[in-house]
């Protein structure tokens, strides 16, 4: 039943556009991010019931049940998974956008009067099918359901090869008759790209590829806003599109490195693997009581979260011992990574769950050289992002990578549950330095120690 006039309609589409760039704008700091969000699916909610309010849907009663059942899995989703796992929560969403996509283009193929139309159908298949696989293979990674080194085989460099020349014929095929067997062989072709993309990606580089994935699957949506003629879609897939490319370029620069070289660099020879091996070399160890005299002795304390801090669910602890410090006259800051973390802004999400205040959460640019007037550089579940090699091994999967110069503090104490190297597989020289000391154990368990420990001096 149509209820809304054209008019009505469009200036309804309007508003949810709106409220979707407002979204972005708002997602930009995290002041403001909370906002964002609801903005954002406020513009949601409006372009949904628009659809429902101004068309004639056929199989309406299947449609409002897919609608409950997928409301329902996400209210679940939401409570049940922590934010350890909201990068592959993030990743698992975003592939079933791109897979959506594709399909209903596919299904919409049937309904082709115009070459633009078969275009837009043909670039959504194949695009939301490689979104769809590759981030399954992300979420795999992510998940540690696979390995997070890179995957390469023999072959692999002519097998993308064949995926790419059959996308353009397959494409050639859509686009010139509207042939359902070619788009059938284009969405497999997409899925098979998807895979052979990511799996030669390390673990270093998977935020890169996790914002990658996001700006594609945009893409797919906006295009699928051309083959359903629907406005909103265009607008949001193109929103999604823009600032996923951007995110995507931004994270390549703070890792130093080009999209094309972590996306393509296992094909050309490339690698970003390291080694799983723990170290045996000596390193000089402390307990609780000892980090927390340094702590709570100190003029300057420099934390640096890392995504061990979130495994242990740490945050809380973390943040009420930089309370504890601050109450004692020690200034406290946060040091914040753009690639700490499995996703972009990991940690700062997890920091403001435990209402850590924003003002003391410095960016790498700005913190770098508070470290050389830091008593201490305290170092909670991080490696990669504060390993010397980014600076000095040419050939290391993170070389180029901008760092937290955590080196240049006073003293270095790192929290660590072992000597196992961090998410990029490599050894961490840094720990081995006459400044350095490790807290072994739970981060969680080792905090709430030193925590007790410095209220008690």
């Amino acid at each position: 039943m149509i209820v809304l006039t054209p008019v009505v309609t469009a200036l309804a589409y309007l508003v949810a556009a709106v409220l979707f760039i407002l979204a972005l704008k708002g997602l930009s700091s995290p002041k403001t991010a909370r906002r964002g969000n609801l903005l954002g699916a406020l513009g949601a909610v409006i372009g949904v019931a628009t659809v429902f309010l101004s068309n004639e849907l056929d199989h309406i009663a299947w449609i409002l049940g897919v609608v409950v059942v997928g409301s329902i899995v996400a209210v679940l989703a939401s409570n049940a998974v922590q934010m350890t796992q909201m990068p592959q929560l993030v990743a698992l969403f975003n592939g079933v956008g791109g897979g959506a996509a594709a399909v209903v283009a596919l299904l919409e193929l049937q309904h082709a009067d115009t070459r633009g139309f078969l275009v837009a159908v043909a670039f959504t298949v194949f695009v939301g099918s490689v979104s769809f696989s590759g981030s399954i293979i992300t979420f795999l990674k992510l998940q540690e359901l696979m390995t997070t080194r890179p995957v390469t085989f023999a072959g692999q460099q002519i097998a993308m090869i064949l995926v790419v020349i059959g996308a353009l014929a397959g494409s050639y095929f859509v686009i010139a008759d509207a042939n359902y067997t070619w788009a059938v062989i284009l969405m497999a072709l997409g899925l098979i790209g998807g895979v052979l993309v990511v799996l030669p990606v390390g673990g270093a580089d998977v935020p890169i590829v996790i914002s990658l994935l996001n700006a594609l699957t945009g893409l797919a949506v906006a295009a699928s806003g051309l083959v359903l003629g629907n406005t909103l879609l265009l607008v949001g897939g193109t929103l999604v599109g823009a600032s996923g490319t951007i995110l995507t370029q931004e994270m390549a620069k703070a890792m130093g490195r080009s999209v094309s070289n972590t996306i393509f660099g296992a094909f050309r020879g490339g690698t970003s693997a390291g080694s799983t091996e723990m170290s045996d070399r000596p390193v000089r160890s402390s307990s609780a009581e000892d980090v927390a005299i340094l702590l709570g002795y100190a003029n300057k304390v420099i934390i640096v979260p890392g995504y061990g801090l979130a495994v242990a669910q740490a945050q809380h602890t973390i943040s009420e011992l930089q309370q504890t410090l601050e109450a004692k006259g020690i200034e406290v800051v946060y040091a914040m990574h753009p690639v700490a973390g499995r996703m972009p802004g990991h940690m700062n999400v997890l920091l403001a769950e435990a209402s850590v205040p924003y003002e003391v959460l410095v960016e790498m640019d700005q913190v770098n050289p508070q470290f050389k007037n830091a008593d201490v550089a305290l170092v909670v579940g991080a490696n990669d992002v504060v390993n010397p090699a980014a600076k000095t091994t040419p050939g290391s999967p993170i070389y180029g990578m901008p760092i937290l110069n955590v080196g240049d503090a006073q003293q270095v104490v790192f929290l660590k549950r072992s000597m196992r190297p961090g998410f990029a597989g490599i050894e961490n020289e840094l720990l081995f330095e006459q400044n350095t000391t490790l807290l072994f154990g739970d981060a969680k368990d080792s905090l709430t120690k030193v925590l007790g420990a410095v209220k008690s001096l």
